[in-house]
C-alpha cells in the first residue's frame, strides 16, 4: 500500500510495508521537508556520498523502490523506515527536527490502530474527505470503490500479477473499456498535472459508479475464468457505450468543489465511439 502523508504541507511519498509492518519513506521528500531545500535530490545524493565514506550503517542499509516521481514517471527512490530515518536526521541540521520526530510517531502509532482497527482507517478517510468539502454520498462511494479496488488487486496477486507497471497496465485497459480513455488521458482531460492529484477523488458519483462497476466486473470474471497470468487476465466488457447513455459527458469539475466551474462538462476525446 502506497500513499501520500502531508509533513507541514510537505508531500511524503510513503510506502507500508507489510512483511516488515512499518512505513517505508522516500528519503529525499524527508530532506525536502526539512532542509526547505531548492534542490532536495542533490543535497540527498551529497549527504549520502559523505556518510556513506564514514561507513555511515544507516546509508548502507537504505533501500531503494519504484515511486511515482514528479514527473509521473516509476522511478527507482531511496527509502527508509522510521528508525533508519530518527538516525538519518540526525545529520540533518534543522530546527524541523523535533517536529518531524513528532510526526514520524504519531504516523507509525495510526498505522497499528488501523491494523488492530481496520474500521478506524476507513472513519480517518471518510472524516478527511468530510474536512475538503465532499459530500456524504460522495464519501461512502469513494470508500466503497477502494473496497472493490482492494478486491481487484488481490484477487490479480493471486494469480501472479506482482509488478507495478503490470497493475498499470491493466488499470488502463479496465479505464478504457469504461471511459474509453487510460487514467492519464482522463487526468489530462480533467486538467489534472499534478503527479500527487488522484483522478478518483476528482470523479463525480456516477464516474465512480462506473468504475466500480468495471472493476467489479474484471474481479468476478478473473475468479470464474481462473486466469493464472497477467496476459489471461480479461477486462470486463466496453462500458462505454452504457457511460455515454447514461452520462454523454463528463464533468471536469472537482465534486468537492462547492460553486459550479464555468465550463462543467466537455465531450471526451474519442467522443464516446460505442464499439462494444
Amino acid at each position: 500500500m502506497s500513499n501520500i502523508k502531508l509533513f507541514e504541507s510537505k508531500h511524503i511519498r510513503s510506502i507500508w510495508d507489510d512483511k516488515a509492518q512499518c512505513w517505508l519513506f522516500a528519503v529525499v521528500d524527508i530532506v525536502a521537508a526539512l532542509t526547505d531545500s531548492q534542490n532536495p535530490q542533490v543535497y540527498w545524493r551529497v549527504l549520502k556520498k559523505r556518510l556513506l565514506a564514514e561507513d555511515n550503517e544507516t546509508v548502507t542499509n537504505c533501500n531503494a523502490l519504484k515511486m511515482t516521481a514528479p514527473d509521473g514517471k516509476q522511478r527507482l527512490t531511496d527509502v527508509a523506515d522510521t528508525e533508519q530515518l530518527l538516525r538519518l536526521i540526525q545529520s540533518i541540521p534543522s530546527p524541523k527536527a523535533e517536529p518531524f520526530k513528532r510526526w514520524l510517531a504519531r504516523v507509525g502509532y495510526e498505522r497499528l490502530e488501523e491494523i488492530e482497527n481496520p474500521e478506524l482507517a476507513a472513519a480517518r478517510m471518510r472524516e478527511l474527505y468530510k474536512v475538503k468539502g465532499y459530500s456524504d454520498e460522495w464519501i461512502e462511494k469513494r470508500v466503497r470503490g477502494i473496497a472493490i479496488r482492494d478486491e481487484l488487486t488481490n484477487e490479480w496477486q493471486k494469480r501472479g500479477v506482482k509488478e507495478q507497471r503490470e497493475y498499470s497496465i491493466l488499470t488502463a485497459k479496465i479505464n478504457r473499456a469504461t471511459f474509453g480513455m487510460t487514467p492519464t488521458e482522463y487526468k489530462a482531460f480533467k486538467s489534472l498535472d499534478k503527479p500527487a492529484d488522484n483522478l478518483r477523488d476528482h470523479m463525480n458519483d456516477l464516474e465512480l459508479i462506473f468504475t466500480m462497476l468495471g472493476e467489479a466486473s474484471t474481479t468476478e470474471i478473473a475468479h470464474n475464468k481462473d486466469a493464472q497470468a497477467m496476459s489471461r487476465i480479461a477486462t470486463p466488457p466496453r462500458l462505454t457505450a452504457r457511460w455515454q447513455a447514461a452520462h454523454g459527458a463528463t464533468s471536469k469539475r472537482n465534486p468537492a468543489s462547492a460553486s459550479p466551474a464555468r465550463k462543467t462538462t466537455r465531450l471526451c476525446p474519442k467522443q464516446w465511439r460505442a464499439n462494444g
